[in-house]
């Protein structure tokens, strides 16, 4: 029987306790001696830890766990090229993410690192969480809760000029079109929307049952509710500005559950403020934690949850479930689904 030595740096929400029972039922015939360190995330929020993102500021802490190691699986672990340097036998890491921002991968390739990660981990969740923002911006939901909490009982809110809006036979417009986007698609077909996508992958010959393919500035135009789903890139960062949102359709709604590079929160404030977005939907920011004097604190129609997309228990697992079997592909020599390139 093998034996390979691994660390497990999870946290408080894919924890060691997840990783290791994952490990242990899809592998039973590999002995696996573990090295633990539990990173203080989502307790301490993330950050950028030298010249990796999103990660917790545990550097020193892996540096310690990290010799005599060659299995690696981590969350939040800042696997910057300092801490890589101080692992002369590692060559499998496996980041419980989408994508690996908080790897150095060139550095880690140029050691002989293979890199994976866990696409569709939380696709399921953001989807859901999604569409929960969407409809929660449409019914104006935020709103009718304060006024119950503040001991009103407001039936005049059923008047036409102040009920919400329906899904059915709304146009929704998809800017994205991933694991997270196809999903969000599928429900809003069954709700009865038409779906316009833009998504430079998707070929527009051949859409997607149920979708359109436009390009952006008729996605924009046309759709009652705009909903982000693209990548963070050079190419997609500040992608929805002032001019965009000028182009949409007055009272239309916003719902950004994917990075707050991807849009210009202070054009969206403005637009909330003069009519011209009847409402917006945000789970991430362009600063996180949101700061305390954002003008998005005071903006009216807007829902809003502190980037918890992806926070169900089933991530969780499957993250774990996914970690386990890059694992399994690399220990019998074949490309795990995740595998990242530099």
């Amino acid at each position: 029987m093998r034996t390979v030595r691994t660390l497990l740096a999870g946290d408080h929400f894919v924890g060691n306790d997840l990783l290791e029972a994952a490990l242990t039922s899809a592998l039973p015939d590999v002995a696996f001696e573990f090295e633990r360190v539990t990173l203080p995330w989502p307790l301490t929020p993330f950050g950028r830890v030298a010249e990796v993102d999103e990660a917790s500021d545990a550097e020193d802490q892996l540096i310690a766990a990290l010799p005599g190691i060659e299995l690696a699986i981590t969350q939040m672990g800042p696997f910057t090229e300092r801490v890589l340097d101080s692992a002369p036998d590692l060559r499998f890491l496996v980041c419980c993410r989408g994508g690996p921002v908080n790897v150095n991968v060139p550095a880690a390739t140029k050691r002989g690192v293979i890199v994976s990660s866990t696409p569709g981990r939380n696709a399921g969740a953001a989807a859901e969480h999604a569409v929960t923002l969407m409809l929660g911006a449409l019914r104006k939901l935020p709103h009718l809760q304060k006024t119950l909490e503040q001991g009103q009982w407001r039936s005049d809110l059923y008047a036409y000029d102040d009920c919400g809006a329906e899904l059915d036979g709304a146009t929704v417009g998809l800017v994205g079109y991933g694991a997270i986007g196809r999903r969000v698609a599928r429900v809003m077909v069954a709700f009865g929307a038409r779906v316009l996508v833009v998504d430079p992958a998707v070929d527009p010959t051949s859409p997607p049952d149920g979708t359109e393919v436009v390009e952006l500035d008729e996605l924009l135009r046309q759709s009652d509710v705009v909903s982000l789903h693209a990548r963070l890139t050079d190419q997609t960062r500040g992608m929805i500005g002032a001019p965009e949102i000028a182009t949409m359709r007055r009272g239309a709604v916003l719902v950004n559950t994917a990075r707050g590079g991807l849009l210009d929160y202070d054009a969206t404030v403005d637009a909330l403020e003069s009519g011209q977005l009847g409402a917006a939907a945000f789970d991430v920011f362009p600063v996180e934690p949101v700061p305390t004097d954002s003008r998005l604190l005071t903006a009216p129609n807007v829902v809003m949850t502190p980037h918890l997309a992806g926070a169900t228990k089933q991530t969780a697992h499957r993250a774990a479930s996914i970690a386990a079997e890059a694992v399994a592909a690399y220990l019998s020599g074949r490309d795990p689904l995740g595998l990242v390139s530099a």
